[in-house]
Formats: C-alpha cells, structure tokens, sequence
C-alpha cells in the first residue's frame, strides 16, 4: 500500500495546503503522540490480532466446514462495526452478485445476509426470501444488551424454537460476544450455542479481525489467514517512528493540520467498486472515534472530522462539483488500485463520432484509473486539499493491510487530538435514552429527565 500525499501541500495546491514547515513545528505533538501509541499498545489488543489468533482461526474454519454443508444462508444479526466490517470484507473481496450466484459458483458457500437495522419490514422480508431452518444466525454483541441485536436474536430464537423445537434451534445460532460478561454470554452458556469471543479490551470498531468479521468471512469462502497475514504486513510498515515513512501516522498528522484549519470533513473515495463499503466502514470508525466533547484533561474541545464516503467514477456526477468549487473545508482521500481483477475492453463503435470514438479499444480499466487522475488534476488545480492511497491490486492481504491503516491512523489521530479514542459516550447518550423511554430498570433517573424535558409547541409544526 502507497499513500501518497503531494496534494495536501502548499508547494502543490498553494496557500490552502500544508506548508512543509508545518510538519516541523508539530514535531513535539508528533514525538509524544509517536511515543504514547507505544506506551499504550498493551491496551490497544486490537494491535495483536494479527498474531494472537491461530487456535481461533483453526477452530472458525472447522466450524465453517462442518456447518455449510447444513446451511444455505449465513446471517449476521449486529450493528454498527459489526455490520459495516463483515460487509465492507465481503464486498471487497467477493463476487459483487455473490448471493444471486449458483452454489457451486459460489464455492459451495452459503449466501451472506447482514441484518443492522430494526426496520420491521427488515426481518419479515429475510424471512419470505431465506428459509430459517437451513439458515445460520451469528449473533454478534459483546455486551448482549444491544437493543437492536438482542431484539433480532429473540424474533429468531422464538421462530426457529417453533418450526424446529429447542434442540434442533440450538444448531442454528451462533454467538459471538465478550469471554467473560454480559447477556450474551450467559445466555449462550445456558441455552448450548457455539460461541466465539471477542477479546474484552477490544472494541466494536476496531473489532472486525476478530471473529466478528472473521466467521462470516470463512463462510464465504475468504481466506481469512490472508487478511490477518495483511494487517501484519501494515503493522510492521507502522512501525516507523520517521512519520515520512510511516503511512498511518502520516495520515492522522496530515488531517490533524486540516482540522486545525478548517477542514473539518474529509472523503475517502474509492476507485473500485469493491471498496465502496470499506469507506462506509471507515466511516463509523474515524465519526466514532475521533467525535470528542472532552479531551484527556477534562477540557471542552468539541473535536473531530466529519467523514464522507464517496465512489469514483459515480460520485464525480454527485459530489464533485461540491468538492471542488464549494467551500474549502474538506480533504478528499481517493483509493485506487494498480491492477483491477478483471478486464473488459470497449468496442470500437461509432467511430466516426468523436465524442464517443476515443473510447474505442480502451479498457473500463484505464478508463476508470483515467477518471481518478482527472479528478486528481481536478481538485489540485483548484487548491483543495487531496491525497491518495493505492494498493497493488485487492486481496486479502492488501485489505487486511487497509483495515489495519485505518485502525492505526485513527487512533494516532485521537492522540494528536488529546482525545479517548475508543470511547464513545454520545453513543451510550442515545442508548440510555432508549432504555429509559422503554422503562428498563435501573434508568429511572434518566426517565425523569427524559419527562421533565421541554414539550414541543404545535405552532412550530407544519
């Protein structure tokens, strides 16, 4: 992987860049937040996953080979990165119609179904299109008192109990939580469900090489090992204490200079359609992380960036225009690849148009990368700030190798930002606010102040 960042400099795109002095001014900021991700990696388990995960790895795959033959959907029930990790992998990585291919054409490999939301008409359409009793449901929560899963988890666990009676369900349910606490974990204790763990000093976000992204992944056929083998490979890359050599830092600390002045949204835009939802991922994991009311002294900052995800070529006929003639707020990421996995040439019609004869012979390849350089061009002749990351072509290993960079550079960001970047209490606001409207017990403080709120004036309702 190359991140390549000519474009955020004022040499380049002139007096809204970075000048290059700017990078030595921060060196003490850059020192202490280069010598804090050390310090902290013990605390960081995330870190580890790629070397610490051989006896479950051993054991997702036996399981995943004695289950597919019984199954023919596997489907995850959870939210946030335990929704956007599974899908962004899978997107990346297999057939873009994977589920509408014929099983041996899918490597006799169940089709993937990923239910976040609680839409009520969600559920009711799974149903009419799968049949539950041939279907695997992954339930992933560590704390199982996610609202929105546990929900899931009940509507399922009640219908399969009443086609297929408790001890046949049984085979059909498989969780994935915290080793040592929570409802889900009890729960599948007491009910006999297969159960992988997520390390307790992980966090959803930075969970998806655990087996929250990795079972669903050995489903479908991925070559997990491979993912793990790329996050190795950026890790030892992030190593580098010179930030010109290391990418992932270099990343944070180029976004960090934006937001001091006044880029406070930033677009990650692939050039490849498998990549699409790794930004809708990163998404969630930069928003999450790095949206901070405190720093680690206790002071009101209001910090963070707001994240875009964006698709070249097709955003270029949606956001483009924005990015580069609308305000100068933003630093857009473009994602490429070296080599794309198929080829498809354009035939040589309508020559005698000049308007559609120069695409004649021409590969969607090269037309596609043309269309990245073109915006490129685009954005750093009207000085806005813009970088780009390119992988050699998409693999396990080199997605393995994103997933881990963008770990990485989120949590370099949180200490240049002096924030907690694996906390997320606006999240929990939001959460104790459901429960408490619910009447769960032990939120009744919280109802009280939910009842004691401000009611709405009708006047200002049209």
């Amino acid at each position: 992987m190359k991140l390549d960042y000519n474009n955020m400099l004022a040499e380049r795109i002139g007096k809204e860049g970075i000048p290059l002095t700017a990078l030595g001014y921060l060196a003490p900021q850059v020192e202490r937040a280069t010598q804090a991700m050390k310090d902290k990696r013990p605390q960081m388990a995330w870190r580890e996953l790629p070397y610490n995960q051989a006896v479950i790895v051993k054991d997702i795959l036996e399981y995943a080979a004695e289950m597919k033959p019984q199954i023919d959907a596997f489907v995850v029930l959870g939210i946030g990165g335990s929704a956007l990790g599974p899908l962004a992998v899978q997107q990346a990585l297999n057939h873009p119609f994977y589920n509408e291919l014929p099983r041996e054409k899918r490597g006799d490999n169940p089709k993937l179904y990923v239910v976040d939301n609680v839409d009520p008409e969600r559920l009711v359409h799974l149903f009419e299109t799968i049949d539950p009793t041939r279907a695997l449901f992954n339930v992933i929560s560590k704390s199982g008192s996610t609202s929105e899963t546990m929900s899931q988890f009940m509507i399922i666990q009640a219908l399969l109990e009443e086609k297929l009676g408790k001890e046949r369900a049984r085979k059909h349910i498989v969780c994935t939580t915290d080793p040592e606490s929570g409802n889900l974990i009890t729960i599948a204790k007491q009910e006999g469900y297969k159960t992988f763990y997520v390390p307790s000093a992980v966090g959803g976000r930075f969970s998806e090489l655990t087996p929250v992204g990795l079972l669903p992944a050995a489903f479908c056929g991925i070559d997990i090992e491979g993912l793990l083998e790329g996050a190795a490979q950026m890790d030892a890359m992030c190593g580098e204490d010179d930030i010109t050599q290391n990418p992932a830092h270099m990343f944070a600390v180029l976004h960090y200079i934006g937001m001091l002045h006044g880029k406070n949204i930033t677009v990650l835009m692939p050039y490849a359609d498998s990549l699409k939802l790794v930004a809708d991922w990163f998404a969630q994991l930069w928003a999450e992380s790095l949206g901070k009311k405190f720093d680690l002294d206790g002071k009101v900052v209001n910090v963070g960036q707001t994240p875009i995800s964006a698709l070249g070529a097709t955003d270029q006929h949606s956001q483009l225009q924005l990015y580069a003639e609308g305000p100068y707020d933003k630093i857009v990421v473009m994602m490429g690849v070296d080599e794309y996995r198929k080829t498809i040439t354009i035939p040589k019609s309508y020559g005698d148009m000049p308007s559609l004869g120069f695409l004649g012979g021409v590969t969607h390849n090269k037309l596609l990368q043309t269309m990245q350089a073109a915006t490129e061009y685009a954005l750093t002749k009207a000085g806005r700030m813009n970088m780009t990351i390119t992988i050699p072509k998409v693999t396990p290993q080199t997605v393995g190798q994103l997933l881990y960079f963008f770990e990485v550079a989120t949590a370099y960001a949180g200490e240049l930002l002096n924030i907690n970047a694996f906390d997320q209490p606006g999240v929990e606001e939001g959460k104790n606010a459901t429960y408490a409207l619910f009447g769960r017990p032990g939120y009744d403080a919280k109802k009280a102040e939910l009842d004691a709120a401000p009611v709405k004036e009708e006047q200002y309702i049209i």
